[in-house]
């Protein structure tokens, strides 16, 4: 009896300590599989090359950095991506341009013919929107409101809402949102917007930030969607959120995170 209990102890010690290791790989896992995705990288551009960037990232990215001021510096941050998607574009081409000393300069025209349309996935997505309407007023706006669903273990998407114009079919969509994380409302946005006949190869998903996880889930929905980001950020958490991260951008911009 005594022989045999034991062995029981041992064994449940034994398989309390795989159960353990388990663990401690998976996490270990979530923590360091970017390294090990690969994503399309001829649909990605990445610009975080400029130190102007750069520095507006770190002062965001700063857990200390107050509401006002994290507002001030994305706002900032966003003037330049949206001008770099708004020169994007296929419509914008290469140009010889004449200058007034009658010198060359090999520049780049906009071409464009078809309507810009931005299109933001609501909350966070609209400041994003609102850099756009800046740089371009009376460029054409869609929402499209999706939240995940917090207590669900994936942080599903659920669709709400859309306003999108009649026309969007034959627009040049600039689809915006800060973040790309597990990609699922990222999908399902791109999911709306298709059933609405918008060809992928007519979208550009603008962000600040993203992973290799959530890129490689949405490139395996939408190949042909070309993605123009800040930063790409390591994993993701046990709580989907990006690492090293911002945290919740919409809560930190709006001042809603007290």
């Amino acid at each position: 009896m005594k022989i045999l209990l034991a062995r029981n102890l041992l064994g449940q010690n034994f398989l309390f300590a795989i159960n353990l290791a388990i663990v401690i790989s998976e996490k270990g896992m979530a923590q360091n599989h970017d390294d090990e995705i690969i994503v399309n990288m001829d649909k990605i551009t990445v610009l975080d090359q400029l130190r102007s960037i750069k520095l507006l990232i770190s002062k965001i990215c700063d857990k200390t950095t107050e509401y006002k001021d994290f507002m001030i510096f994305a706002d900032r941050l966003m003037a330049i991506l949206a001008e770099e998607a708004l020169a994007s574009v296929p419509a914008v081409v290469p140009q010889e341009i004449i200058t007034p000393t009658e010198g060359i300069y090999n520049g780049l025209r906009d071409t464009r013919s078809k309507q810009l349309c931005v299109v933001s996935i609501i909350r966070a997505g609209d400041t994003l929107l609102e850099a756009f309407r800046k740089l371009e007023p009376g460029i054409r706006v869609g929402k499209i409101l999706i939240q995940r669903n917090e207590e669900s273990e994936n942080k599903d998407p659920v669709f709400f809402y859309k306003k999108l114009p009649s026309d969007i079919a034959n627009c040049q969509v600039l689809l915006v949102d800060p973040m790309i994380g597990t990609a699922g409302s990222s999908i399902c946005a791109l999911d709306c917007l298709r059933t609405h006949g918008v060809d992928p190869k007519n979208i550009i998903f603008v962000n600040l930030f993203c992973c290799k996880y959530g890129l490689k889930r949405l490139q395996t929905a939408y190949p042909d969607v070309q993605v123009i980001t800040l930063d790409m950020n390591s994993y993701l958490n046990e709580n989907k959120y990006l690492v090293p991260g911002i945290g919740d951008f919409g809560d930190r911009y709006y001042g809603t995170n007290h």
